[in-house]
């Protein structure tokens, strides 16, 4: 890592990404996912992408953890048994995807960030449900664990694909929670692993990914008790909205800044 992006952190942005972090705990907390699509949008608008990509990895790994043994353990692992396929493909997609990063220029990262970001939340905001020809799924289970390991690997989201995967396989909403936990959690550790091996995550940007551990957890417990008082939709269509807007911006910075 260039110790010249840490020129970025001021302590506004220090201020800031405290905030981002809080902010994408509670929604992690009330719908289950997009922590990691609202950090990346909302820290890489505020500092160097590559810097962005750093910081959100402990915050990741620890809500996903935390979602994926809140219903213990026995639940997390059949899990694993039934999904096994799928979170091996997207991990592996992680792991080689992720060694491309840091050949990337910022312009070209702030569009890879900007088009998954803004082309899942309006797949999402129209309602669109996938549909799985009976006797291809399994073909879909290795093609969508593919496209979300990639874009992990690059965007460090592979929620929404996900979520549109468990929908389409009519998966019950209470074991939603479980399944998205086990495969966010062990894609998180998988992403880890990754930028350990392409030097993005490192001595100088550990610190500062540890620094928002704290905010994401406050905001996680704050989800969760939001998770059963108010409208899981709308909550959910508020926070795509958002996420459009970000990025959009997003897109903008990789094409006009």
């Amino acid at each position: 890592m260039d110790l010249s992006l840490f020129t970025a952190l001021t302590p506004t942005v220090l201020v800031l990404s405290l905030c981002v972090a809080l902010v994408a705990g509670v929604i992690k907390g009330a719908v289950g996912f997009a922590m990691p699509l609202i950090m990346i949008s909302g820290l890489s608008s505020i500092m160097p992408p590559p810097l962005a990509l750093a910081a959100m990895i402990l915050p990741v790994v620890a809500s996903n953890a935390l979602q994926t043994f809140r219903f213990g353990f026995s639940a997390a692992l059949r899990e694993v048994r039934s999904f096994w396929r799928y979170l091996l493909i997207v991990c592996v997609a992680i792991l080689l995807a992720a060694q491309l990063v840091t050949f990337l220029t910022p312009r070209v990262f702030y569009i890879i960030l900007g088009v998954p970001v803004v082309l899942l939340s309006v797949i999402q905001l129209s309602g669109f449900q996938l549909v799985i020809p009976r006797g291809r799924e399994r073909l879909a289970e290795w093609g969508i664990g593919l496209i979300s390991g990639v874009l992990g690997g690059l965007a460090g989201t592979w929620g929404p694909t996900t979520v549109l995967y468990l929908i389409a396989l009519e998966t019950p909403k209470a074991r939603q929670m479980v399944v998205q936990g086990v495969i966010y959690g062990t894609g998180a550790i998988a992403l880890l692993v990754a930028h350990l091996q392409s030097g993005l995550f490192n001595a100088q940007t550990a610190p500062f990914s540890a620094a928002l551990l704290l905010p994401g957890f406050v905001g996680m417990a704050i989800g969760f008790r939001l998770q059963d008082r108010m409208n899981p939709a709308v909550f959910k269509r508020v926070t795509l909205i958002v996420l459009v807007v970000l990025g959009l911006n997003l897109i903008r910075k990789g094409l006009f800044a």
